[in-house]
């Protein structure tokens, strides 16, 4: 009975050795988009600069959890966005005050809700949820884009931006022709 038990016990301290104690879900985490908050992004832009994408959300919004959920796991997504992009979650309802280069941005309440003064102005004061807003590396606006997008429309949209094309071509051209060449199969 002893050795059984010393058996058992060995086997027990085998399995949990190779399996190790850490949880996979950091490495997970690690494997999906890097989210900052925008004032994390706009901080990395003055050291090293980038183009920013700000995903504009609210918790109640239905295409919002879609996109997380699909679009943001695809991973031709991730790996595009990681490399080319300081990638920003703002919640459009969040109460926290933010400043960004001196300016001070707030939380407006209006009747049981409200929206924050940041999420109307990368909305260009007409908030739609999901939006997702471009800017430049200086922090400048390019493109805000309301609406869901599919992994496969998204990732058209993030590399005719992220790699300049729309100072080049229009997004149709684009789409038809340059996305192909470069991405053949998608």
């Amino acid at each position: 009975m002893k050795k059984y038990i010393s058996v058992l016990f060995i086997s027990c301290l085998t399995v949990i050795g190779l399996t190790g104690f850490r949880s996979d879900s950091t490495e997970r985490a690690a494997d999906g988009i890097q989210w900052l908050t925008v004032e994390e992004a706009y901080l990395k832009t003055q050291k090293e600069p980038r183009k920013v994408l700000i995903d504009v959300y609210t918790d109640w919004c239905g295409w919002c959890k879609v996109m997380d959920k699909e679009t943001f796991k695809n991973k031709a997504v991730i790996d595009y966005v990681n490399r080319k992009f300081y990638a920003v979650k703002l919640d459009a309802e969040q109460k926290e005050a933010i400043t960004l280069g001196g300016k001070k941005f707030e939380f407006l309440a209006q009747g049981g809700k409200g929206i924050h003064e940041l999420a109307l102005a990368l909305t260009n004061n007409q908030p739609s949820f999901p939006t997702t807003v471009f800017l430049d590396d200086k922090f400048q606006m390019i493109q805000p884009l309301p609406g869901y997008m599919k992994a496969k429309e998204f990732h058209e949209v993030i590399t005719f931006i992220g790699g300049n094309y729309h100072k080049k071509e229009a997004f149709e051209t684009y789409k038809a022709k340059t996305y192909k060449e470069l991405f053949p199969g998608k």
